[in-house]
């Protein structure tokens, strides 16, 4: 018996649209992807039950065309599942800054495949989803409730209609009462120099060696001489590269510009101008500064942000390609780790060859999301590590990190010297995904020399107690020992984090238009310093910091 066309070709519409839920289901729930038949098969036989795509239409009714509602709430679950796919989340703050920021010059080409791909089959779900209305009067009936359930649904779609929600109510302030300018009260007589070190994506979760080997083992290794902060979590909007060293060296999540900004149309001319940071602070201390990466400074507002707040020189891809033994020698975001930090190294010696203080900021890149970028030196731990493993990435960013701080000591290039390697998120999908979802994630933050004393401090926080922290890892003395929304790790007073939890904290975030204005305008609303004021007199410190 031969099968019709008609017959095969809704067959092969109501196939593809099976695998498209499947692929759904287990991508954006905890389903495991061996699963991903059984949506599909629940699917077609649904379809065969009740006999869907199956052409009907009402005796003596013309067909004609109708608007088809549910196409928009599709491809805004597209975009979620895309996002969810390839970063883990779907984080449409990230998104929106990125569009603002500018995206030129990213790296990570891989994804650009893959968008295709995705944009290829979204068209395809579309076509067919129509076909599917033309065919069956039911469906035709069911598609305005299924693009109301789809729409509601949708994260994307909840999210922007929250921030939507915020912007035309009563302002949100919670975030802004609680937010200290940073403020430098007294300097020590011998300011230290400071060397940041952010590893692309390196969290601390890494470290269990019962899941992960020895990917993490040496960061661990400079645990004994350090400060360890274990319990750094990560607040909305703190979640990609720019967010987290804002939140970490300005002490506030980067809540995107949005309609504050002059042009929609444009890319920033400033990032986060309305708030001091790390470098504002430093530089008025006689610091001479440095931001070093291995990508591009033009990507996602880098180099604007660095420039904008008071670093002397800033490096990336463009600048220290061009000083590259092999010009060959780059990856698709840009320099390699080994190569980076030999660059740092040099910068290092110029500067401390001068009188007055330096402070170095590097940013590496080997165990960027979603395979990472392992240097040619870092070849020998390759064979411990399946193709595509994130953990060889791993071993290499923390081996490279570990050497470099190795060789500067030995070369007495870290006296009086604050060293501070931190991830600069929680890392995005990558293969070891589902075990790092198992247990509690955390970011690597831990501060070495300076005279600190080695040890664990277990006290929850977010990147944003980063900023203070440092400040006063360095000996200096700061307002309520706070900057930002930050609050130092080396006193007893209670962070942000500690007094509210994390859920409550991203629920405030949702609602902040305040400290979206104090961040990009410079702006306090009406009556907040007052408000700010009150704030701290009830939470007014108990106890002074520890010395280091």
């Amino acid at each position: 018996m031969s099968i019709s066309t008609s017959s095969w070709l809704r067959w092969v519409i109501l196939l593809f649209l099976g695998l498209v839920i499947g692929h759904t289901v287990v991508t954006i729930s905890p389903v495991p992807n061996w699963l991903f038949p059984l949506p599909t098969a629940a699917w077609l036989g649904l379809a065969q039950w009740r006999r869907w795509g199956i052409k009907q239409q009402p005796p003596g009714e013309p067909p004609r065309k109708r608007f088809i509602w549910a196409l928009l709430p599709l491809v805004l679950w597209g975009i979620y599942v895309y996002l969810v796919d390839n970063y883990g989340q779907a984080d449409i703050g990230a998104l929106f800054f990125h569009l603002q920021a500018g995206i030129a010059q990213h790296g990570g080409g891989e994804r650009n495949l893959i968008a295709v791909i995705y944009t290829s089959v979204m068209l395809l779900v579309l076509v067919a989803y129509t076909w599917l209305i033309r065919q069956d009067l039911r469906w035709r009936r069911w598609d305005p409730w299924l693009a109301a359930i789809l729409l509601i649904g949708n994260p994307v779609f909840y999210t922007i209609g929250q921030r939507s929600a915020a912007v035309v109510a009563t302002p949100g302030a919670w975030l802004e009462q609680r937010y200290v300018a940073p403020t430098i009260l007294k300097a020590p007589q011998r300011p230290p120099n400071l060397l940041v070190l952010y590893l692309e994506s390196l969290e601390r979760t890494y470290g269990d060696s019962e899941k992960f080997g020895n990917a993490y083992a040496d960061i661990k290794a400079l645990e004994p001489k350090a400060v360890v902060f274990d319990n750094v979590q990560q607040m909305d909007n703190t979640g990609w590269t720019m967010a987290g060293m804002i939140a970490s060296q300005c002490g506030t999540p980067l809540i995107p510009a949005g309609l504050l900004h002059d042009s929609q149309f444009e890319p920033l001319h400033q990032v986060a101008p309305g708030v001091d940071c790390l470098g504002d602070l430093l530089k008025q201390q006689g610091y001479r500064l440095t931001f070093m990466g291995g990508a591009s400074k033009a990507f996602a507002g880098k180099g604007l942000f660095y420039e904008g707040h008071d670093f002397d020189q800033v490096f990336g891809r463009d600048e220290l390609a061009a000083r590259l033994d092999d010009p060959e020698y780059l990856n698709s975001w840009g320099l390699y780790d080994d190569s980076l930090y030999e660059f740092v190294s040099d910068e290092i010696r110029r500067q401390d060859a001068s009188p007055g203080p330096w402070a170095m900021v590097a940013l590496n890149l080997s165990a960027h999301a979603p395979e990472g970028y392992p240097s040619q030196s870092c070849e020998p731990f390759k064979d411990d590590y399946e193709d595509a493993d994130i953990l060889y990435a791993v071993k290499c960013s923390g081996w490279l990190t570990r050497r470099l701080l190795e060789r500067l000591q030995a070369e007495g290039l870290l006296d009086n010297t604050l060293v501070v390697v931190a991830s600069d998120h929680l890392t995005m999908r990558v293969s070891a995904w589902e075990d790092l979802l198992a247990d509690k994630r955390t970011n690597t933050l831990l501060m070495m020399g300076n005279g600190l004393t080695p040890r664990v401090i277990h006290k929850p926080a977010t990147t944003m107690d980063t900023f203070p922290t440092i400040l006063e890892a360095m000996g200096f003395t700061i307002d309520w020992h706070r900057a930002g929304l930050g609050v130092s790790l080396l006193s007893t007073e209670p962070t942000l984090m500690q007094r509210h939890g994390i859920d409550e904290l991203n629920r405030y975030m949702r609602e902040e238009t305040a400290l979206q204005e104090r961040i990009w305008l410079g702006e306090t609303p009406p009556n907040q310093a007052e408000e700010n004021d009150a704030e701290l007199e009830q939470q007014a410190p108990v106890a002074t910091p520890e010395q280091p």
